[in-house]
């Protein structure tokens, strides 16, 4: 199947090699393309409150009768991901506790399942087949060859009974064409629900100032513009978090996709100064007191990712509060760096119970968030999403139902005003 996807074409982009850009004319929130994933596997977390097959969010889920693990709507939809299903079944009722590739193995070993099963190219390899996905294979540094090397190791030890594997370059090869081309599934709060490869969309070049958004349809990407788009435009988006100052957004996109970005936004760097911004002083604060704070917040963001999954809520909690008092030493609280510990301490204080205190946090977030992030954000739209539902919780229905109509204007842009998030959010307003 080559079918040129309507109103799209693929061309050499200048400076960044393979992209796509519109032939015809698009409005905000029109959508672009839609594409099915080659593959997809729900994360291991979810299980019980997704479908595995079609990522459907609900209660009454019937569970696989021989592992017990993976859940579906229906009978339907288990026979649909037999064929995936049935490489992690029998496993996982063998390993018990043992088994734990990670999320990547996972989906490699699909990726493989389909390849055999499939001799011809797909509906979501309508511009870009599976294999000519770029690897950055010769760029990977020895940090991430050794954990690749891990992968396939876990691929080899827990999908060998179900899968012919390929040679050991071959596996190298599609393990760097997964990290660099996996898009994250994520919910209407952007909480991770899985991982999938869709070669088209995988086409699409980053840039800081975006012009299209992806969000998704159960296990379907849909790409909507965020800009008027006239024919002959490029189609961007962003491979990262456009929260961080320029400096930071280019170190992502080495560490992750080697390259750095060259939009307007990295050129003027317009931003950066709010982002970092310090407090106000009759005697201002010196170059070297600020730097050193920079790096300061830097290791300590690190660290608090690395411990996340290991120390306990309270422990968290507390590493938050002593890197906020030693951070607004110097940070103003729309710092970016300030932002990230307090959205983090916002989600510590909601899983513990303390809504008011989650509330607190939310709300110096909230506003520099919506300066910062581009208009059509769903980092906005799920702030303002959560926070209307914490004020609903809290028994402030005016402000829960103005902070979630705020978000609603969001979605219907990124997500298009008929999608499920949308009907039940509606819906959710509407018995308030």
């Amino acid at each position: 199947m080559t079918d040129i996807i309507k109103g799209l074409e693929r061309f050499d982009s200048p400076g960044k090699g393979r992209g796509l850009r519109v032939t015809t004319a698009f409005k905000v929130g029109e959508l672009i393309f839609s594409s099915p994933a080659y593959s997809y596997v729900l994360s291991l977390k979810e299980r019980g409150g997704y479908c595995e097959f079609c990522f459907t969010r609900k209660k009454s889920l019937a569970r696989c009768g021989k592992c017990k693990k993976a859940f579906y709507c229906n009978v339907k939809c288990q026979k649909g991901d037999w064929a995936m299903h049935k490489l992690e079944c029998s496993a996982m009722i063998a390993f018990r506790e043992n088994w734990c590739p990670t999320e990547t193995t996972r989906l490699v070993a699909r990726i493989l399942a389909k390849k055999k099963a499939q001799k011809e190219r797909c509906v979501s390899e309508k511009i870009l087949p599976i294999g000519e996905m770029q690897s950055h294979v010769e760029d990977v540094d020895n940090e991430r060859r050794e954990m690749n090397e891990a992968e396939i190791a876990r691929l080899h030890r827990f999908y060998s009974k179900h899968l012919e594997l390929p040679d050991h370059k071959d596996l190298l090869t599609l393990f760097s064409q997964v990290t660099c081309n996996g898009f994250t599934i994520e919910d209407d709060e952007l909480s991770h629900m899985g991982t999938a490869v869709y070669p088209d969309v995988a086409l699409i070049n980053h840039s800081c100032l975006p012009s299209v958004i992806v969000t998704y349809n159960g296990t379907v990407a849909e790409v909507r513009a965020v800009k008027d788009m006239k024919p002959g435009d490029e189609v961007l988006i962003s491979y990262i978090d456009l929260l961080y100052p320029t400096d930071d957004r280019n170190n992502m996109l080495r560490e992750s996709y080697y390259f750095t970005c060259d939009c307007q936004e990295c050129k003027s760097r317009s931003k950066d100064k709010m982002k970092l911004k310090v407090h106000k002083r009759s005697d201002p604060i010196e170059p070297d007191v600020i730097n050193n704070m920079v790096r300061y917040a830097r290791k300590t963001i690190r660290e608090f990712r690395v411990l996340k999954n290991s120390k306990t809520p309270s422990e968290l909690l507390e590493m938050c509060e002593q890197s906020l008092e030693e951070m607004g030493t110097v940070f103003h609280d729309c710092n970016v760096y300030m932002l990230h510990m307090m959205y983090q301490a916002m989600g510590i204080c909601h899983y513990m119970g303390d809504l008011e205190s989650a509330v607190g946090y939310g709300e110096k977030v909230l506003k520099p968030y919506s300066q910062l992030y581009p208009t059509y954000s769903l980092n906005v739209s799920s702030m303002y999403l959560k926070l209307g539902r914490l004020y609903m919780a809290l028994d402030k229905p005016s402000m829960g139902l103005s902070a979630l109509k705020k978000a609603l204007a969001i979605m219907e842009v990124a997500h298009g005003k008929d999608h499920f998030y949308l009907t039940e959010l509606r819906k959710e307003m509407a018995q308030k």
